[in-house]
């Protein structure tokens, strides 16, 4: 690190997923193995060749926002606003001196992709002239980003990232390299996604992306030989970032350091991950000499994971290449075992996932792990979670058109 770099720390954590809502509960989960997927419940399914999601399961929107605003706003904002609640709270209540140096990154994949699904039908049925004023703010995919802003007063940069099941690594990723280099003292920083519907569980279907496995207690198996797709799933997750400085000069509780972010591209294949693993081992390797750690400092990786033939082999494949022998001596999980995968929030519930595995001395399983696969052969972390101590990790995202997000953390000494 140069003289002119900070560090840069996590002091909150607000998760809104279908294995927990808030850091305490969403942490249990994951430490306990608790399956956030079960039957899709939101639309009737009986034409659909899927019937498994991960559904946020008792969230009220009416905790975060009035009745009106509710209405006006799309599924992934409400989730998204919900988050930065549940983070704000955790890093208690910070006030904030420099407003112009508090940023907000918040990723998505697809936006507010009902409000298109809606108004389309609206205008099929009922004319242009009935189409709701409230469409394009709904469905922006920076709704989320400006709304945290509005609310907490933020006036510094304002920005989503989009880069499929990469976006919120890189939310989180450029909101560190901000803050990492002086531009910004305070980031709220994530993803948010709620595009669980029967549009898109058809279309990935269509790609054979998804699962056909209609018992949730074995849908989502990462890494097991007998995987057939991922399950599509819905959430958000928002981390509050600060320089080190900052955090204690307010008298923050610290959960861990974010030490270094690596991206890259596959330039490969649109959907398919390159088979040798390059540019995911680029990003790992970019994030390594970021936090300015060797290979063999890696305790833990929480993996891409998603449960699709391609994915689980190539990471594995990347995982070897940047990792050579240590690859085979490192605690690995995924995460989506438990919550499916949520898109374009998952690297920001992910890399949760690891500050809380570096901050608390615990990895979270990857369940539903049954038959090993011959291509799938390290530590994966079966079904149990594994007590240890975690000094360094890494959270891994990779996305549909080549792009990849590497995010390390780090125990703060």
């Amino acid at each position: 690190m140069s003289n002119n770099e900070r560090r840069v720390v996590v002091t909150g954590i607000g998760p809104v997923t279908s294995v927990g809502i808030g850091v305490e509960d969403f942490w249990n989960g994951l430490t306990s193995g608790r399956n956030g997927i079960g039957t899709i419940t939101a639309f009737p399914i009986d034409d659909l060749p899927v019937s498994v999601a991960a559904e946020v399961k008792n969230f009220d929107p009416a905790e975060y926002l009035g009745p009106k605003e509710i209405r006006r706003t799309s599924r992934f904002v409400l989730f998204a606003m919900a988050a930065a609640h549940h983070a704000w709270t955790d890093a208690g209540e910070p006030t904030i001196v420099d407003a112009d140096r508090a940023g907000v990154i918040l990723a998505t994949g697809v936006g507010g992709i009902e409000w298109v699904i809606q108004q389309h039908d609206v205008i099929k049925e009922k004319g242009p002239g009935r189409v709701s004023p409230f469409m394009v703010p709904a469905l922006m995919g920076n709704a989320g980003a400006g709304q945290i802003a509005m609310k907490y007063g933020l006036t510094g940069p304002n920005f989503c990232t989009v880069s499929a099941c990469a976006s919120g690594a890189h939310g989180v990723g450029e909101a560190y390299r901000m803050i990492r280099e002086g531009r910004l003292d305070f980031a709220l920083a994530g993803g948010s996604e709620a595009a669980t519907l029967p549009l898109t569980v058809a279309a990935f279907s269509q790609m054979t992306a998804l699962t056909k496995n209609p018992d949730p207690e074995t849908a989502s198996r990462p890494f097991d030989a007998d995987r057939d797709g991922f399950v599509l799933s819905e959430g958000a997750c928002v981390l509050v970032l600060e320089s080190e400085e900052h955090a204690k000069a307010r008298g923050a509780r610290i959960y861990g350091e974010i030490a270094g972010y690596g991206a890259s591209a596959d330039a490969y294949h649109i959907t398919a991950p390159d088979p040798a693993g390059k540019g995911a081992a680029t990003a790992i390797r970019i994030a390594l000499e970021d936090a300015e750690e060797a290979p063999e400092a890696i305790d833990y990786v929480n993996a891409h994971g998603t449960s699709t033939g391609l994915n689980d082999a190539g990471e594995t494949v990347a995982l070897k290449v940047a990792l050579g022998d240590h690859a085979y001596k490192t605690a690995i999980s995924s995460t989506k075992s438990m919550t499916g995968h949520m898109l374009g929030a998952a690297g920001a519930v992910e890399a949760a996932a690891s500050v809380l595995a570096v901050a608390n001395g615990v990895i979270p399983p990857t369940i539903h792990y049954a038959t090993p696969d011959p291509a799938c052969d390290l530590d994966y972390t079966p079904n149990t979670a594994r007590e240890m101590d975690v000094r360094f990790a890494i959270s891994n995202s990779f996305g549909f058109g080549g792009q990849n997000a590497v995010i390390a953390v780090r125990k703060l000494s």
